[in-house]
């Protein structure tokens, strides 16, 4: 499966998000993952986000579903969902599954408080069949948190996806891509994280195997990656490593 990165920031226009979809989703990748809060980013920290929140059939998610059938692609892109109340956090899936993901840890940490302004989506994990491979989906700060990961490899998932817009900072970028690979070591999976380039925030955009290589990792400037990934090669992880089969709960 060719998996693309595409570590781009996202302006306070939605329109303009919108209108660089079709250039930043190259053609006939089988995954390309654009980054958190894609559609408009969050703005002045705090900021209220409802009159930035869209419907799934909305503008934003039904020019991903244009673009991803023209490019003969799955996207993967962040929005603020509306809601009869605060918006969600929001990752669509479009292309050859349809998947909604709305973020369960919302960012309450580093002196931010994303849960004033949205709300946690249901604990429910997001997992979807592509082609011979499973894929999940964690947003951001859910990366923090291992029991999501390891519900979501419950589920069947080979690769973990991981939309970000890692606030920059002291020890951030070092915090991202430990914990990336920590996901995928302990779970034996791929691990791709996908985040918003700096100077706001982090980038370093990264694809782990499954027994914690580094596979591809971007800067912290905008910038589009690319890599293969191979779900024998999890299943060769697990045969050598078969730390799921030996868990005693």
């Amino acid at each position: 499966m060719q998996v693309v990165l595409v570590q781009e920031a996202s302006s306070l226009d939605p329109e303009d998000n919108r209108a660089r979809l079709e250039r930043l989703v190259p053609e006939g990748a089988d995954l390309v993952v654009l980054p958190e809060a894609f559609a408009r980013d969050f703005g002045e920290p705090g900021s209220d986000l409802t009159p930035h929140a869209e419907p799934l059939d909305g503008p934003f998610v039904a020019e991903v579903e244009r673009v991803a059938a023209r490019r003969h692609t799955t996207v993967v892109a962040g929005m603020f969902e509306q809601t009869e109340g605060a918006p969600y956090n929001t990752v669509v899936v479009r292309g050859a599954t349809s998947l909604d993901y709305r973020k369960i840890h919302l960012y309450d940490s580093f002196g931010y408080r994303e849960s004033r302004v949205l709300a946690a989506g249901p604990i429910e994990p997001a997992v979807f069949p592509l082609g011979d491979t499973t894929v999940g989906l964690m947003t951001c700060y859910d990366l923090r948190f291992p029991e999501l990961a390891r519900r979501l490899v419950e589920g069947g998932a080979e690769v973990v996806v991981v939309p970000a817009a890692w606030v920059a900072g002291p020890r951030k970028v070092e915090h991202w891509t430990t914990l990336l690979r920590a996901r995928a070591i302990e779970n034996t999976v791929y691990v791709v994280g996908v985040g918003q380039p700096g100077p706001r925030y982090s980038g370093h955009s990264t694809v782990i195997g499954p027994l914690g290589d580094v596979l591809v990792e971007g800067g912290g400037d905008d910038e589009v990656l690319t890599a293969d990934l191979d779900p024998a090669v999890v299943a060769q992880a697990r045969r050598t490593n078969p730390s799921l089969a030996n868990r005693r709960l």
